[in-house]
């Protein structure tokens, strides 16, 4: 499905993609003024259904980071979660597809502010399938860019403008020849990925960093922890991690939105264990992909159902 194909949701209505536009002074885009979330879907098609993960968490989570930033969002909850739904299913989607929703700061001017502001809101959802495209694991450096401290700008809101650090960090990994950065927060511990948060396996105890190593909260973080604990029975300590934790890790994986649970095989070159997906990542993943198609009834609740949602609305 092209661009020019898909209808998103934008300035209060149901629009094609291309008719949706900005202008070119507008904030967000000139000075980053603005959030956003990440919403992934995934297509059964032995069911025929889509189903939308975690949809009132990310919500949350957007409607946080709008409050940080004083932007205001022009929908309560359920209505997010109503129209994101209406959206996939106008589009017909019978494909995996990452979801969009973002508010930025709408004003046509010169002059950095978040004060007297009008808002702008969108959603757009496009057919979407592997963020990581290598097969058996993620080869991960240090970064020497330092995640964005909370005194500078808030890690936990997911801001556009601060997203430069993340791609600073995952642009120079890639020219050195790696797949992934990890970021040291400004006083050296293990922060998190470029668009991702990290866990490390030591001794059957999985551990990752807690938020006050200025990591945003993920909603993926968070089905981890709760699958480790509850139905691997793996304890799960969030706490400050050196970075030479890393190497001495018999595990080590990433969580986010987009990729979804991805074993980290080696860090600074150094391999990962025994270099290949250890056995409690591999099991998580095996989890975590039977929960984002609804096939686990311990966690129906992650998911939200779009053809047979929208088929009992309109009947």
């Amino acid at each position: 499905m092209k661009l020019s194909e898909i209808i998103v949701h934008a300035g209060g209505a149901f629009v094609p993609y291309e008719q949706a536009h900005v202008g070119l002074l507008t904030h967000g885009l000139q000075y980053g003024t603005g959030c956003f979330e990440g919403i992934r879907g995934y297509w059964d098609p032995a069911e025929r259904e889509l189903y939308l993960v975690l949809l009132h968490d990310h919500y949350r989570r957007l409607q946080t980071s709008a409050k940080i930033l004083g932007l205001p969002l022009p929908y309560d909850l359920a209505t997010l979660a109503d129209l994101t739904v209406e959206l996939c299913a106008r589009n017909g989607f019978e494909t995996d597809v990452y979801i969009r929703p973002f508010v930025c700061s709408g004003a046509e001017d010169v002059g950095v502010r978040l004060h007297d502001v009008p808002a702008f809101f969108a959603i757009v959802a496009v057919p979407h399938t592997a963020y990581v495209k290598r097969e058996g694991g993620l080869h991960a450096c240090v970064s020497s860019w330092r995640r964005a401290d909370d005194t500078t700008a808030p890690p936990r809101a997911k801001i556009t403008g601060l997203y430069v650090n993340s791609a600073l960090a995952k642009s120079d990994a890639v020219a050195n020849g790696f797949d992934e950065a990890i970021l040291l927060s400004h006083d050296g511990h293990v922060s998190e990925g470029s668009a991702a948060n990290v866990f490390l396996v030591r001794d059957g105890v999985a551990y990752t960093p807690d938020p006050s190593q200025n990591i945003l909260e993920g909603c993926t973080r968070r089905c981890a922890i709760t699958l480790l604990r509850e139905m691997l029975e793996i304890p799960v300590v969030e706490r400050a991690i050196d970075r030479s934790e890393l190497y001495a890790a018999d595990e080590i994986f990433f969580t986010g939105t987009a990729m979804g649970i991805v074993p980290v095989v080696s860090v600074d070159r150094r391999p990962v264990g025994g270099g290949e997906p250890g056995a409690i990542t591999s099991r998580l993943r095996e989890l975590y992909a039977r929960c984002v198609l609804g096939r686990e009834p311990r966690y129906a609740d992650w998911v939200t159902r779009v053809y047979r949602r929208t088929a009992s609305v309109s009947s």
